[in-house]
């Protein structure tokens, strides 16, 4: 049986230079960002001109995200993006505050991994002063998208990133929904900068503290968005 492949974000993989790979990021972030509404039917002509891709690396991305619910594909119909449900945010946070504080845990233990350099270079942009620059709502989004992703590669376990991407992916497609309502956005993504500080330090126990925290008040945040 062959594995989907894990989540590709940093530079000089094989994986994440071939079509697929780079159909796949860019339609889960047009997915996770509202860019697809929900519901909305995916268009594969429309997007095999505007990506310049043939249709067998877009429907080899289709069928990662399928896997990953950010789509669903139905007979004779087609394929849709799918609709967001907010009561699954429980469900969501159940399994993300093990395993996120897990992750941050083994990030640490191997100080950032294959990803230190990346890592290194994102804590100063975590700034007050870089934030408050950074732009729209949405480059904050894809900010912590980054973050994110960065501390799942970090921890070398291939398994365990892909797990992670996907609750936090859908995690983050909830939290567009009511970002206009969210009042301290800047400083939810700015939060980040002690956890990555105590990955590069390798500081397990407050990367896992920081983490659990980090989660709880995503969903504390959200809640009382929604």
């Amino acid at each position: 049986m062959r594995l989907p492949a894990p989540p590709e974000e940093s530079t000089g993989s094989a994986a994440g230079s071939s079509l697929s790979a780079r159909a796949y990021r860019e339609l889960r972030d047009r997915l996770i960002l509202l860019d697809i509404a929900p519901g909305e039917p995916i268009h594969e002509s429309h997007l095999m001109a505007e990506l310049g891709l043939g249709r067998t690396p877009l429907r080899e991305a289709l069928k990662q995200l399928e896997r990953d619910h950010l789509v669903v594909s139905y007979p004779r119909r087609g394929t849709f993006a799918t609709t967001i449900d907010i009561t699954e945010l429980s469900k969501i946070s159940e399994v993300r505050s093990v395993l996120e504080p897990f992750a941050a845990r083994r990030a640490a233990e191997k100080r950032g991994g294959a990803v230190r350099g990346e890592i290194e270079l994102l804590v100063p942009e975590l700034s007050a002063d870089s934030l408050a620059r950074s732009g729209s709502r949405r480059d904050l989004m894809l900010m912590d998208m980054r973050i994110h992703r960065l501390v799942h590669l970090a921890t070398g376990n291939d398994y365990l990133a892909e797990t992670l991407g996907r609750y936090a992916d859908i995690a983050a497609r909830i939290w567009c929904v009511s970002i206009d309502r969210l009042t301290d956005l800047t400083a939810h993504i700015a939060e980040h900068a002690d956890l990555l500080e105590q990955i590069l330090d390798g500081d397990a126990e407050g990367a896992e503290a920081t983490s659990a925290e980090h989660v709880a008040h995503f969903e504390r945040a959200l809640r009382a968005a929604l």
